[in-house]
């Protein structure tokens, strides 16, 4: 535990950027997956998937109420994919939330799509009407020879029921998809299929960063031989095809964790054809686009 902080951390520890002020609060460790070959955030020997006793997790939000009062307004369920946990344990984390910080206004969590095949719309209503508000989903890609290549354990049908079925309940979704996974043969379509996707959809909230690998390729190249990453034209020209095929309606994009080179934010789409004059001219004169510097990138 960290001093001041009753609730046990199995380190490193992960959350969205947009949850950088919210309490962390672990009801798993690591991911239920966990075989995704371009993911290195569960990789380590001390996060072994687990789900946390919940009369462990019960008595840290009781702590931390106890320890805080009112000063916790966002909580963070981790850790990879807390809502492959029965909806019953949810509902208990969640009104003890509820009951123990009463000024939390937003519960999330990551999702993987295959954790809502067992979950009915009802039971994620009953989840929104608890208090979880957001779940991040990461999608990838919308391409089904991309995913496979990844070893993601999704498909395209898979991913969309799952984003239909939060919609449904309530809940906001925020999409990431991975620029530059599918490596040169497979871009077009791994755009093209991504855009598919969320025109489907229509998320909320959607994200890109750029694939990387700074514990290195080759756990990543044994599941997608002859993959080659790609250049900082080819991944621009990528999202140009990506953000040309969306139809969103209101979402609002980012485009700005550290990996990507070129910083984009709107709301799509209204700011699309401004968003496409970003990266057309990013294509045309790199030398004077306003790009991230190289050491600034954070890979």
């Amino acid at each position: 535990m960290l001093p001041g902080i009753p609730i046990r951390y199995v380190e490193p520890v992960y959350r969205p950027p947009s949850e950088a002020e919210s309490l962390i609060l672990p009801v798993t460790d690591g991911c239920s997956w966990n075989h995704c070959t371009f993911c290195e955030m569960y990789t380590a020997p001390q996060k072994h998937f687990r789900a946390r006793d919940e009369a462990e997790v019960l008595e840290s939000i009781q702590r931390t109420g106890e320890r805080f009062g009112s000063e916790v307004r966002r909580v963070f369920l981790g850790d990879g994919d807390a809502l492959v946990l029965p909806t019953r344990r949810l509902l208990n984390v969640l009104n003890a939330i509820r009951s123990h910080l009463p000024a939390v206004r937003r519960v999330s969590s990551y999702c993987l799509p295959r954790n809502l095949r067992r979950k009915s719309v009802d039971e994620l209503r009953e989840l929104a009407a608890a208090g979880l508000s957001i779940a991040y989903v990461g999608a990838e890609s919308g391409d089904d020879a991309v995913l496979e290549r990844v070893n993601k354990g999704e498909t395209f049908a898979s991913t969309l029921d799952a984003l239909n079925k939060l919609a449904a309940a309530g809940i906001t979704r925020s999409v990431m998809i991975l620029n530059g996974l599918a490596g040169p043969q497979l871009s077009l379509r791994h755009a093209e299929n991504s855009a598919h996707l969320l025109n489907a959809t229509q998320p909320e909230y959607l994200a890109t960063l750029v694939v990387s690998f700074p514990l290195g390729e080759e756990r990543f190249r044994g599941s997608f031989p002859g993959w080659l990453p790609l250049n900082q034209h080819e991944l621009f020209v990528e999202m140009e095809h990506f953000l040309d095929a969306l139809q969103l309606r209101r979402t609002v994009f980012r485009s700005d964790h550290a990996s990507n080179w070129l910083i984009l934010k709107g709301t799509l789409g209204v700011d699309k054809e401004r968003l496409l004059r970003q990266v057309r001219d990013a294509i045309a004169h790199p030398d004077t686009a306003h790009l991230r510097p190289a050491w600034a990138r954070g890979l």
